[in-house]
Formats: structure tokens, C-alpha cells, sequence
């Protein structure tokens, strides 16, 4: 079943691929418990089929990374990007978009978040395997208040500038 609007977000583990050594954060991938990334905040996270994909790669990232100002004058703590791939190829798409901190790039490797929240993509035929659909959500506190899911090969709803007004 697809997560709704008014639905709280499973808890799952998505990695992260840390550039720089923090305090409890080593050099490279890193797990997360999504429940403890979302409690107490706002998070605009955007989803989609795969990192370096032309759509994703031309449009989407590029539009969060240009509004995450404005994002973030609304409220919002995180904007995350999460895809159905590895840490590392999330840290190097990252690297690549010239994300800069600005969107965390979230790897949901086996797709078993994307799946818990009912939104996988089954590309297989196609030789991608299982991914994401394209969507977009405003989680708060761990609960969604907007959710737009994009119709297939569509990207009309998820962009930056739509979620801006939506939230």
C-alpha cells in the first residue's frame, strides 16, 4: 500500500556517503535510522528513478540545489534527494551536481525503504531492477503533509518550484 498524505514514514536505514569526518560520523558511508532523521524536523525529500539519469540529472537535483534557499526560508531543516542506488553512487552524483551540502543525497541501495513506503518502480525489464517512482514529499516530524507522485515519465509535480508552493 502507498504512503498517504497524513501517514508517518516507516522507519528504515538509508546510507549517506560523508565527505568530511564529524563526530560520529566517519569518511564515507554512513547508515541512518530514518526515524531519528525526522524526529523534531521538516524534511523536503524529492525521489527518483536513479542517480545520473537524464531527467534526474538535467531537472531535479539541479532545481533543489537552486531553491534550497527559499526551501529553507520556509521552515525546512533537510532537503533530501533519495534513489535506488549505493552510497558511493550517490556521493558521486552529488559530487557531480555540485550538491554542496545543500540536498543530502540518500542511498536506499536495496529499495527496501522505497518499497516500505509502497512507491517502488519495477524497472526490471528495462535492466534497472526495482527503483523509485518519482515523487516528492514535505515530511514534518515524521509525518507526511504533502505528497506528490509523478504519473509515469512524467515530471511535472515533484519539481523544486511545485513543492515550493505546496509547503
Amino acid at each position: 500500500m502507498t504512503i498517504k498524505v497524513g501517514d508517518r514514514v516507516p522507519d528504515g536505514t538509508l546510507t549517506e556517503f560523508i565527505e568530511t569526518e564529524t563526530a560520529g560520523c566517519a569518511l564515507g558511508p554512513n547508515a541512518f535510522q530514518v526515524a531519528d532523521l525526522v524526529k523534531g524536523k521538516k524534511i523536503l525529500m524529492f525521489a527518483l528513478p536513479g542517480a545520473f539519469t537524464p531527467t534526474c540529472s538535467a531537472k531535479h537535483v539541479p532545481g533543489y540545489v537552486e531553491h534550497c534557499d527559499a526551501i529553507k526560508a520556509k521552515g525546512v531543516d533537510e532537503v533530501w534527494c533519495v534513489a535506488v542506488n549505493d552510497a558511493f553512487v550517490m556521493g558521486a552524483w552529488g559530487r557531480d551536481q555540485k550538491v554542496n551540502g545543500k540536498v543530502r543525497m540518500m542511498a536506499d541501495g536495496s529499495a527496501a525503504w522505497t518499497k516500505a513506503l509502497g512507491l517502488e518502480l519495477d524497472l526490471t525489464a528495462r535492466g534497472m531492477g526495482v527503483r523509485s517512482q518519482r515523487y516528492a514529499a514535505y515530511i514534518v516530524d515524521g509525518v507526511v503533509k504533502v505528497l506528490h507522485v509523478e504519473g509515469p515519465g512524467a515530471f511535472e509535480v515533484s519539481d523544486a518550484a511545485s513543492m515550493l508552493k505546496a509547503i
